[in-house]
């Protein structure tokens, strides 16, 4: 599923017009980033939390060549799902 459907599909659930899921779905992922970006952390009750932690510096290598290569440090965003979304996927 794309933006474009789940915006469709959040109208069409919510009784929505799509301009105004477009501006639900947006003002979310806006809150998120910058809830994120500030180095919070972002709970759903039963479908998950996104949050962000610290991946260490370390070596690697370069599949083409063979050669050592340093990968810096860097923070990425997890996502966990929740006992209830993990529950109804399986």
């Amino acid at each position: 599923m794309n933006k474009a459907e789940l915006i469709d599909a959040m109208a069409e659930g919510a009784g929505l017009s799509k301009a105004d899921a477009k501006k639900a779905l947006d003002s979310f992922i806006s809150a998120t980033t910058g809830t994120l970006k500030s180095g919070g952390r972002v709970s759903l009750v039963g479908f998950g939390s996104f949050g962000v932690s610290e991946r260490s510096a370390r070596t690697g290598r370069n599949p083409q060549t063979g050669k050592e290569i340093q990968i810096p440090a860097k923070k990425v965003v997890k996502f966990k799902a929740g006992a209830e979304l993990a529950g109804s996927v399986n």
